[in-house]
């Protein structure tokens, strides 16, 4: 279990630190904290000697949204969105964390011909439509992230991290994205395994298994939970365990695990479930179950 984290978002929540971290884990990721709450993650890291992992941004009010638009067609926004980054990373230098994470592509290109009624957006400007969007531009403006992200990463000590998020056909179709990451080698990514599962079974143009088989080496972490899809969507973030079944809706656990140890046997495995809907005994039988399946051979 020492790849094993979990998060913290919004708050330093004591008690689902003491209830979910075990001494053998490898740390905690962390998201929109206040001041005061800051400074509880790193006493405790330094106290218990738990690394710590950014999911962009770590302080809260720094810009007008979460996550920077890097890839905006609107010059202000993007340019903002640079210097958004900047600002939160360079505070970033006392926290000292291994990896710095970041939604990509953002905004995200959809695909018409699907529904995404069920994928979750601050507002309109988090997303565009594909058509709209060449894949020049977005081929441009993306090695440009990738570019920025490895000369600071240099600057700063820190791994930099994209959790893919809904995905087009400009990264599932073609070389790009595989191109950029061996282009630009400190850069890795993160496979949001619910994510994964959603536009699976949204997109009818979108294999999540073929994908995460062809990514899995260049993960840096892996974000965990599971979430039921029928006609349908329901238990958004919900713990993985071992008898929700795939045919009932719920995304394979097991396969997606079973795909990406065999090209990654390093990356960490973040539990991003709400555990507050299990008891104990479920969640130790969560650790135990994800554990043994990344053990066996």
């Amino acid at each position: 279990m020492e790849r094993f984290m979990i998060g913290q978002s919004g708050r330093f929540d004591y008690n689902k630190h003491t209830r979910d971290f075990k001494p053998s884990f490898f740390g905690v990721e962390a998201c929109l904290l206040e001041e005061e709450d800051i400074k509880k993650l790193i006493d405790n890291a330094n106290r218990e000697e738990f690394n710590i992992g950014i999911h962009f941004p770590l302080r809260t009010k720094g810009w007008r949204l979460r996550d920077p638009q890097f890839l905006s067609k609107d010059d202000d926004t993007r340019e903002s969105s640079y210097k958004y980054m900047e600002n939160e990373i360079n505070f970033l230098k006392e926290v000292k964390p291994k990896y710095i994470l970041l939604h990509y592509p953002k905004p995200v290109l959809l695909d018409k011909s699907v529904d995404w009624t069920n994928w979750r957006f601050a507002n309109d400007t988090e997303y565009y439509f594909e058509d709209s969007y060449s894949y020049e531009n977005f081929s441009a403006k993306s090695e440009e992230l990738f570019k920025w992200l490895s000369d600071i990463s240099i600057e700063n000590d820190f791994i930099p991290v994209l959790e893919l998020d809904a995905l087009n056909k400009y990264i599932y179709t073609t070389d790009l994205l595989k191109t950029l990451l061996d282009k630009y080698p400190r850069i890795k990514i993160c496979l949001d395994i619910g994510r994964l599962h959603l536009q699976d079974k949204l997109d009818k143009n979108f294999n999540s298994f073929e994908f995460a088989s062809r990514f899995a080496k260049y993960a840096e972490v892996v974000h965990l939970w599971n979430i039921k899809v029928t006609d349908n969507v329901e238990y958004n973030h919900y713990p993985t365990l071992p008898d929700l079944r795939p045919e009932e809706g719920w995304g394979d656990i097991e396969k997606y695990l079973e795909i990406i140890k065999k090209e990654n046997k390093f990356c960490k495995i973040l539990f991003e479930h709400r555990s507050d809907l299990i008891s104990d005994e479920e969640l130790e039988s969560c650790y135990n179950w994800i554990s043994n399946i990344l053990n066996e051979e």
